[in-house]
């Protein structure tokens, strides 16, 4: 190649990195739109109205949240899949998406790895292992060890095949070589009820969707299932020091993610000023009312944890055999 040539490839560059620049700085040109699959007044829906106030007000155009349950969140996918591939519209996935449901349909109207670019993560939460107050088990040691000794006795529950607290529970099983009863509850309300009524033995149960019970008495935590214990029940042990398996960590977690191959430019524009708002003070309040703490990781760093954890489900969806076709 000569001079003039190689001179001609630098400007051909340059103008296009300058163009994508321009375009970045830009964003967003018109309205964006949130799609989510959650429903309105959910905690993870109700944390991207909030984050959806604070793009606006940094990007001067409308950012709109738009509801689409229902499905196990298809029709929020479909309608995302179908929209704008610049940046204008967005997602909210949550870990069943991107982690699980690859697993548990033969056949996903979407692709996790293609259709999505998880821009950041906008949140976890982890769960605790809920037993009823009268309960003989007394830490988690206790109901593996029961557990052991009458295979299939014991029961645990959840609100649907693959969430969460079902494949938490399910993991709980596969690192310690135990067998129980999963039993599927028609709605999360009652499955606490179970718990605290002893239908069911345990549970695993977020701050807010098994707090309200535990505040009340009717059921008590033994465990939390993070890697250290939560600030704000600091005498519940991590699941490991209440003699659980070392390593087993559960969380449920969302993140916004943007179309597959947006120019670079514009996904980290979205992504700082994403970050920016989830730092601001008010997110931290609306965070701790729903038992919500951030999530902070490259985005190297969070595609990297992202396809841990579906192998890491992968392992327990197969020796549950469970399945969603």
């Amino acid at each position: 190649m000569n001079t003039s040539s190689i001179l001609a490839a630098c400007v051909l560059a340059f103008g296009g990195l300058t163009a994508t620049l321009a375009q970045a700085q830009d964003f967003p040109t018109r309205p964006v739109r949130i799609l989510t699959p959650f429903p309105a007044g959910a905690g993870p829906e109700a944390v991207v109205r909030v984050l959806a106030e604070k793009l606006q007000k940094k990007w001067g155009k409308p950012v709109i949240v738009e509801n689409k349950p229902g499905a196990n969140g298809f029709l929020a996918i479909d309608a995302f899949r179908r929209g704008a591939t610049d940046g204008h519209d967005l997602i909210q996935l949550d870990n069943v998406h991107l982690v699980a449901y690859p697993h548990l349909f033969k056949k996903l109207p979407y692709d996790p790895v293609k259709d999505f670019d998880p821009v950041t993560p906008l949140f976890r939460t982890y769960f605790f292992v809920g037993v009823p107050a009268n309960s003989p088990h007394k830490t988690v040691g206790d109901i593996l060890a029961d557990a052991k000794a009458h295979p299939g006795k014991l029961n645990y529950g959840s609100w649907s095949v693959g969430n969460p607290v079902h494949l938490g529970s399910a993991l709980l099983e596969s690192m310690t070589g135990t067998e129980m009863q999963h039993i599927i509850y028609k709605e999360v309300s009652m499955l606490y009820t179970g718990v605290a009524t002893g239908e069911l033995h345990w549970a695993l149960g977020s701050l807010a969707s098994a707090g309200p019970m535990q505040r009340s008495g009717k059921i008590k935590f033994i465990g939390v299932t993070a890697p250290k214990r939560h600030a704000a029940f600091p005498d519940v042990p991590t699941v490991a020091e209440s003699g659980g398996p070392a390593g087993y960590e559960v969380t449920g977690w969302t993140t916004i993610a943007a179309p597959k191959g947006l120019p670079k430019a514009v996904a980290e524009k979205i992504q700082k000023d994403i970050e920016a708002a989830l730092a601001e003070p008010d997110m931290k309040e609306r965070y701790a009312a729903f038992g919500y703490e951030p999530f902070p990781a490259t985005r190297d760093q969070f595609n990297a944890y992202i396809a841990s954890e579906s192998t890491k489900y992968a392992d327990v969806i197969k020796r549950a055999k469970a399945s969603l076709d």
